[in-house]
């Protein structure tokens, strides 16, 4: 049978209803190619003709989006119709309030763009916010939060307070809820493609490497140690998320293996990030986005990233 016909069955869910019928499922599937045959240049129209390139699918059966794998148009279609929020967290403390501008204002053009999205800021400088003129649909909250002389404190602290605010506030206001490092810029539109109960961005510096070359935490006094031999993927912690309830689990999860890490004087290697690996291993994310989600720009751009979605911005080591 043609593979786009067996991907139609799988992806309209008939694998598991012929599976509860008394019928014969030869005869169904009889049935449905006939189906397919007669409206196959109408489906090919408007169902995105899948990836042969890259992997689409985890041996989870989760989506793994690459530009080419979905339909914009259809997705803002059944979003819309479930009038949803999602919520953005970041994080601008110390010098890193100089990325606040370019991040807000194509994060504002790009993310979600014609939806719904609330923008949570947390900073220790709110005074240095620079005025942003945001989508009539759009709305962002300053937040401030106390200030770490290590970066790696910083980076581990997050845990923790986006758990603590989904419990005290989010929870109340958004549906979905995603953390965005904020020395990024989006260059092209990231929209409801994204939205799934846990979503992981598979990391473009790890995507090709070999199990055994990934950067997981292999200590096994840290609570983030993944065994050797496992882990699926290497997520970056830049952009992660999906439903609140789900990103307080993961939060609050990562943030206990961070204080039990340093109750017995260690950290782990990718700190946050390490713990989010860990999490992700064991609680397997209902979709993944490719590299095209976050590029590390430190990289040459191979062919399989047909557009980069958003980019770290390059840094000047002097400020």
């Amino acid at each position: 049978l043609d593979i786009c016909w067996i991907e139609l069955v799988h992806s309209l869910g008939f694998g598991m209803f012929i599976s509860k019928v008394d019928i014969c499922a030869e005869e169904i599937c009889v049935c449905l190619y006939e189906f397919y045959r007669s409206f196959k240049d109408y489906l090919h129209s408007h169902i995105p003709c899948r990836r042969r390139d890259v992997l689409v699918l985890t041996p989870w059966l989760a989506p793994i989006v690459w530009e080419g794998t979905f339909n914009r148009d259809i997705l803002n279609a059944q979003y819309m119709q479930k009038k949803l929020v999602t919520g953005v967290v970041t994080f601008a403390v110390k010098k890193y309030v100089q990325f606040i501008e370019g991040f807000m204002s194509s994060a504002n053009k790009y993310f979600l763009a014609g939806h719904q999205v609330i923008f949570y800021l947390f900073t220790d400088n709110p005074e240095q916010i620079p005025h942003i003129q945001m989508a009539p649909e759009n709305h962002l909250f300053v937040i401030p939060v106390q200030n770490h002389s290590r970066w790696q404190d910083i980076s581990m602290s997050r845990m923790d307070i986006i758990s603590r605010y989904i419990r005290s506030q989010f929870q109340y206001e958004v549906h979905y809820l995603y953390s965005i490092d904020i020395d990024v810029q989006l260059f092209e539109h990231i929209g409801v493609e994204i939205i799934d109960a846990l979503v992981g961005t598979i990391s473009s510096w790890q995507y090709t490497a070999r199990r055994e070359s990934k950067s997981y935490e292999t200590r096994t006094e840290s609570q983030a140690a993944i065994p050797k031999g496992e882990g699926d993927f290497y997520y970056t912690a830049s952009f992660y998320g999906g439903s609140v309830a789900e990103v307080y689990k993961l939060t609050r999860t990562c943030f206990k293996g961070v204080m039990k890490d340093r109750e017995n004087g260690i950290e782990a290697r990718w700190h946050d990030e390490s713990h989010l690996n860990k999490y992700l291993l064991y609680h397997k994310p209902t979709r993944l986005l490719s590299p095209e989600y976050y590029w590390d720009e430190e990289l040459s751009r191979p062919r399989i990233i047909q557009v980069k979605r958003m980019c770290s911005v390059r840094k000047n080591s002097k400020k």
